[in-house]
Formats: C-alpha cells, structure tokens, sequence
C-alpha cells in the first residue's frame, strides 16, 4: 500500500485535505516544502494546481515531468515575492532549527490572503505530554530524548554542508500559534487526521485539571494585563484558551494546521506593545 492511500500515514490526510479542496487548488501556485519524493507535488499537479516542489536534498524527489529544486529554509525559498497563493509544509517544521525564520521566510513567498499548511506530529496530545514529562521524549519507553546518536537523520557534506536533523524541535499547537501571529499569519483552521488511543484514554485521568488550570490562567491574564483593552485580550486568550482544551488537539495523531496570511512581516512589529522599559529608560 502507497503511504498516500494508508490512514496511519500523514501523506494519506494531506491527499484527503487537497481532494477536499480541490477546487480552491485548481489553478494556484502551490509550494511543496519539504517535498520528499514528490507524492504530494504529484497529487497537487493530478487536482490541478502549479506544484513548485523544493528539498534539501532534490536528489529524493521521484517524480516523472516535475523538477525539484534546492533550497535551504535558512537562506529562504529561491522564489519572488507574494509568488504563491499556497505553501505546503509537510512533517518539515520539525526539522528546522530557527522556526520564526521558516515562518518569516513562508510569508514573504505568500500572498497576501494566502495560505500555509503546516504537518507535523502532534506534541500537544496527552501522550506527547506524558513523554515529555516522563523523559523529554517524543515517545515514552521506546525512544530517548533527542539526542546526537538518533537525531542526525541525514548528512551529506559532498551535496551540501547543511545537516538534516531529526525531531530536534518538535513544536506544539500553542508554539506554532505564537510563530503564526508574530510571521503574519492566523490560523484558519485545525484539522484532525486519526485517534491516538493512549491520549483517548488519558483524557479521562486528566482533562478535568487541563481545562480547569486553562481556565484559571485565562481568568487571571484578563485581570492582570494592562497593556491592552478588553476585547483585545479576550480574542488572544480565549483562542489559546480553546486550544489547550480542544478535544481534538488532545487526541490527535497528528498535527495539520491551516493559517492564513493576514499582513506583511514589516506590519508585524508595529503591533507589537513591549512588555519592558525602553532602552535607556529608567
């Protein structure tokens, strides 16, 4: 079986994501990022979109009537401004040692109303969390914390000096939320993939105490937050709030979250209000 066609495989809810949406595809330029071997630049091309597959490592990509480019997340996707309406960036996140940049680098290849989706495995469910309380470990009893001897998955100095690092920066619902909003981008929507059985059944043991300490530090960021107006705060919270509550984030698999590009990295800042002094103030 095709990985694109078995359920326990992301490649299989990416396939089903693009089929869903295949009219909103037709026509678009659509980022591949990382492609891999090319099954989804192949399936984005078969709905009828422009795939613009690109890897660090091209020489993987297995894809007849389609060319796969280089290109490091560092050094930015070899591509013009607002270029793509799309950018896939699947089981990728992961891998990549400066995120913002990753993100930074996405919108300025986006246009404006643009969309990102972003795979990657689900640091948020419960199973995940109890891995990481038990061992800083994507997965208890079977797997250390990353580590020198596991985490180097690819690194071929004759091609390129870059080094293709494992699950080193797993990130979670809440990380990819802040990198989103501080990259230009909200999300637009979470969409789940397949039922994790092990953090099913810790939902039972400890939902109670997640959605009542969510509660309690939502309450209280209302009343000790000057800096900002009501509703303001509610808009940020209560979307934090509702992700680390969501029954589906909590089980899931995997992660697939789909942002939107809402403005341009240089509108970014000027939202910002800084939580300390200015320099040279006293």
């Amino acid at each position: 079986m095709n990985f694109e066609d078995n359920p326990k495989s992301i490649k299989f809810h990416v396939k089903k994501f693009l089929s869903k949406n295949q009219e909103r595809f037709k026509n678009k330029k659509v980022i591949d990022f990382p492609a891999g071997n090319g099954v989804t630049s192949r399936i984005i091309k078969e709905f009828g979109a422009d795939p613009y597959p690109f890897d660090l490592f091209p020489e993987y990509f297995n894809i007849d009537g389609l060319t796969c480019n280089r290109a490091n997340i560092n050094e930015g996707i070899p591509l013009g401004d607002e270029f793509a309406d799309i950018l896939i960036c699947q089981e990728g996140i992961e891998h990549f040692s400066d995120q913002l940049l990753a993100f930074k680098n996405f919108n300025r290849v986006l246009k404006k109303g643009g969309n990102l989706l972003i795979t990657t495995p689900n640091y948020s469910n419960l199973k995940a969390k109890l891995s990481y309380l038990s061992g800083e470990s994507e997965r208890f009893g079977s797997m250390m914390a990353p580590n020198e001897l596991d985490s180097v998955w690819m690194s071929k100095q004759d091609i390129t000096s870059e080094v293709y690092y494992g699950h080193i920066f797993l990130v979670g619902i809440q990380k990819l939320r802040v990198l989103g909003r501080l990259s230009g981008f909200k999300i637009k929507e979470v969409h789940f993939t397949r039922m994790k059985s092990t953090s099913f059944f810790l939902l039972f043991i400890f939902y109670p105490f997640i959605y009542f300490s969510n509660w309690r530090a939502y309450k209280k960021r209302l009343r000790k937050n000057k800096d900002y107006d009501l509703n303001t705060k509610k808009e940020v919270y209560k979307e934090i709030f509702k992700l680390n509550t969501s029954f589906k984030i909590l089980t899931d698999h995997s992660l697939m979250v789909e942002f939107e590009k809402t403005m341009e990295i240089s509108e970014v800042g000027k939202k910002l209000k800084s939580q300390h002094k200015e320099f040279g103030r006293t």
